[in-house]
């Protein structure tokens, strides 16, 4: 049966329903395992059940499997031939009504400085190195920021002594609210990056100038549990993983990509492994 644009704005039209998908588009393209789906927005699992089976209806959502677990990612073809219905048949492709992508590149003029910003839960030490080599390694092309969707309050001293150690400048650094980068006064960011599962899963402000998002998750080393050594161990691979996606970050072509080739890139970036 062929799915209509009423049955999609249908699927949608349910609050918490509306929730879990805006939740799968932040996380865009990664899928998220139907439990966590369930602890992000504090729902019972039968009834995280029935909205994700009501959004699979719709063809809004997909589902596939690893290993014993169930795992749900945004549809974008369909999502796109929802707005296409809404905004490019009824609205006759008029340049005034429907959203037209630009195929202009990020990097205006050469000289330019993009603005990055980092965000964890605590912003304590993933988003905290982000910054520290993203602002040491983007050669004066790049200005990086860092912040938490709870701040711990402090940058992790295992972090500053990491940084340090690797002759990182550190005394800036501190631990900060996303809303300190939410107002108007705030420097305009060109792209935020989230490196956490927790904070790509809450909803962050709207960011003025509307940067492009890229989700780059990786473990806490915080939470590392076992021996002295084996928390050391996590703070270094947590900084490599880092320093070898901000590497191929600072390494792309940004005065020929155009945004959505840009995105692209960024989100295979968020996918490196080692």
């Amino acid at each position: 049966m062929e799915i209509e644009i009423h049955d999609r704005l249908s699927a949608l039209a349910h609050p918490k329903r509306l929730d879990l998908f805006q939740l799968l588009m932040r996380r865009y393209p990664d899928s998220v395992p139907a439990g966590e789906i369930a602890d992000a927005l504090a729902l019972k699992p039968n009834t995280t059940s029935t909205y994700l089976n009501a959004l699979k209806a719709a063809e809004l959502i997909v589902q596939s499997r690893t290993g014993t677990s169930l795992h749900y990612s945004a549809n974008l073809p369909a999502v796109r031939g929802l707005f296409n219905g809404l905004l490019g048949d009824c609205c006759q492709n008029r340049p005034d009504l429907c959203l037209q992508t630009s195929g202009d590149p990020i990097m205006t003029s050469p000289d330019r400085v993009l603005n990055a910003l980092f965000i964890c839960t605590g912003n304590s030490a993933r988003s905290i190195m982000a910054e520290a080599i993203l602002n040491a390694e983007g050669n004066g092309q790049f200005r990086a920021y860092s912040a938490g969707t709870a701040p711990s309050g402090q940058p992790h001293p295992e972090v500053i002594e990491l940084l340090s150690q690797k002759d990182y400048e550190i005394s800036n650094l501190r631990s900060k609210s996303v809303d300190e980068f939410a107002s108007d006064a705030a420097p305009q960011m060109d792209f935020v990056f989230t490196v956490c599962d927790h904070a790509a899963n809450e909803a962050c402000p709207t960011w003025p100038g509307q940067p492009m998002s890229a989700h780059w998750g990786l473990a806490d080393p915080v939470k590392t549990e076992g021996t002295d050594a084996q928390k050391h161990l996590a703070f270094q691979q947590a900084y490599g993983l880092l320093r070898n996606r901000i590497t191929a970050f600072v390494s792309l072509p940004f005065e020929t990509l155009d945004r959505i080739s840009l995105q692209h890139k960024v989100d295979d970036i968020g996918r490196m492994a080692e």
